[in-house]
């Protein structure tokens, strides 16, 4: 079986892993395009907090948690990887209470997160906390970095024989791929049709999602695969399969074979900070009712994210950005107030306007997979094992049928 997967972020990553595991001859492409949403990901992998009134959506970030620790243990290697438990905070512990009691429900169906217990004292466990916070702790909350799960799984693939190629995979209308050398070109002309509210993807109910910013339409940046695409044919490359795993720019990828698919991207500007001599490897992810997020990872470092902002492709860091989590992370953790801020990131978040993540076939050559949002970390690898499925003939880990294409 020869299989091309398009893109090699994290969902892309995992089927070309999956794929090579099942002994498939795999050729990953990716254009290299600014904004791709896994270098971008804080990492945090606590589904169960998630999703109260969609079990499809649940169900799937569920079992892309589920699958990690076997997935680290097949990698053989430090993904940052750790389950550092998460701290849901709320001021007024009565808004606590809906939370409790969706973990509750869940408990049976997911024991891995562990028994929620309220915790008195948070500041003990995460010392930059406001003081007088209220808090409950699942301790089966885990943490990864979203780069070292890409590269690991890559490498993976690599050693059983995978080619991953840097430049514009392109699809005729039979979804054959053509290959062209990475382009220079500036700008966009493709804007997506199809913007999905908050409250239509879950945001208004789930614990740690916000209302996209009301900002205007931003300028736009060398993003999209149609303004990036150079003149010619390409290079055929041979395939029995494609996945396109192509995050945002997925829609414009698969265009070509006669379908519109409304995935959007949605941006997240997010900062690393330090706190010099301090140890800060094994602080639980901080959640509160709605943003922002925090988590430790080794290296005294924080990080602290993040906005969600419906602008279109521009992936750019702004002042607007960054006031808002700034603002918002020294209100819940005034104590990182002289933490030195070492990096800003941002990423364009793939979102499928019908609001759950997009994996289906497409025809019998092409699988599409993506829609993930702020949930990619958690779901990526899980979601690239039933690309990997699909793309096989195998029957999937789950049943897809809620995620198929509209």
């Amino acid at each position: 079986m020869r299989a091309v997967v398009i893109g090699s972020g994290i969902v892309g990553a995992g089927a070309a892993y999956h794929l090579s595991r099942r002994g498939a001859s795999v050729t990953v492409v990716d254009a290299g395009c600014q904004g791709g949403a896994t270098q971008a990901g804080a990492g945090i992998v606590c589904p169960w907090v998630d999703h109260p009134e969609d079990d499809d959506w649940y169900r799937l970030t569920r079992e892309g948690a589920r699958a990690y620790p076997a997935l680290v243990e097949e990698l053989g290697e430090d993904i940052g990887y750790a389950k550092v438990g998460a701290l849901l905070v709320a001021e007024d512990p009565v808004d606590l209470e809906p939370v409790r009691a969706l973990l509750r429900r869940r408990h049976a169906g997911a024991p891995e997160m562990g028994d929620v217990v309220d915790v008195d004292t948070p500041t003990e466990l995460f010392p930059p906390l406001s003081d007088g916070l209220s808090a409950l702790l699942v301790p089966g909350a885990a943490r990864v970095d979203g780069c070292s799960v890409r590269d690991a799984l890559l490498r993976a693939a690599v050693s059983r024989g995978a080619e991953v190629r840097t430049g514009i995979a392109a699809l005729d209308a039979d979804g054959r791929v053509l290959v062209h050398e990475a382009g220079t070109e500036n700008g966009t002309r493709w804007r997506p049709a199809v913007v999905a509210t908050a409250a239509e993807e879950g945001g208004h109910t789930s614990w740690r999602q916000a209302a996209p910013l009301n900002a205007a339409p931003a300028p736009v940046g060398p993003a999209s695969l149609e303004a990036l695409q150079p003149a010619g044919e390409g290079v055929p490359v041979e395939a029995d399969v494609v996945i396109v795993a192509a995050g945002a720019w997925t829609g414009e990828v698969c265009r070509p074979l006669g379908v519109e698919l409304p995935v959007f991207p949605r941006r997240g500007q997010i900062l690393h900070a330090t706190m010099e001599g301090v140890d800060t490897a094994w602080w639980p992810i901080i959640l509160p009712r709605m943003g922002p997020y925090l988590l430790g990872f080794p290296d005294s470092r924080v990080v602290v994210g993040a906005t969600v902002e419906d602008v279109g492709f521009s992936p750019r860091i702004t002042m607007g950005g960054l006031d808002e989590v700034i603002e918002a992370g020294l209100r819940v953790a005034p104590g990182l107030f002289n933490a030195t801020v070492t990096e800003t990131r941002v990423g364009l978040r793939p979102v499928y306007a019908p609001g759950r993540a997009l994996i289906g076939s497409l025809s019998e050559r092409v699988v599409v997979a993506t829609g993930l949002s702020a949930y990619g970390l958690t779901a990526g690898p899980f979601t690239g094992e039933i690309a990997a499925a699909l793309a096989l003939g195998e029957t999937p880990p789950i049943d897809i049928t809620p995620y198929a294409p509209a």
